[in-house]
């Protein structure tokens, strides 16, 4: 269960986060500017956080999707420390452990569908 409500939280985060950038949300196209980030890697980000939300509610893939979609969020934590963005970046960051934790809890998917078996208890 806990697990459930994790992916509808990262799934909705990154879903309309996504839309906002896919739909070019003047704060959205604002806060690339101001990042010094061109338009195309809005857009390219956006179509990334929908895609990556809409795996998230696959279960054979929603370990994977938390995977790549926390490597888009450290990119995120990257730019907000850069720019002194704080309250950004203690969002970011509390993403960016969420996503985490969903790959942890989903390691063992993780290695199945990269063809290595379950650990075996020693």
């Amino acid at each position: 269960m806990k697990t459930k409500v994790v992916v509808l939280v990262l799934f909705l985060v990154f879903f309309l986060s996504g839309i906002a950038k896919l739909t070019s949300l003047p704060f959205e196209v604002e806060a690339f500017e101001r990042w010094g980030y061109p338009l195309w890697f809005m857009y390219l980000t956006g179509f990334i956080e929908i895609i990556g939300a809409a795996a998230l509610l696959i279960p054979r893939v929603s370990a994977v999707a938390s995977l790549v979609l926390a490597g888009l969020m450290v990119g995120a934590v990257a730019t907000h420390l850069m720019h002194g963005e704080w309250l950004m970046l203690i969002v970011a960051t509390a993403i960016l452990v969420t996503a985490l934790y969903r790959t942890c809890v989903g390691r063992e998917q993780i290695r199945t569908l990269i063809g290595r078996s379950p650990k075996s208890p020693d």
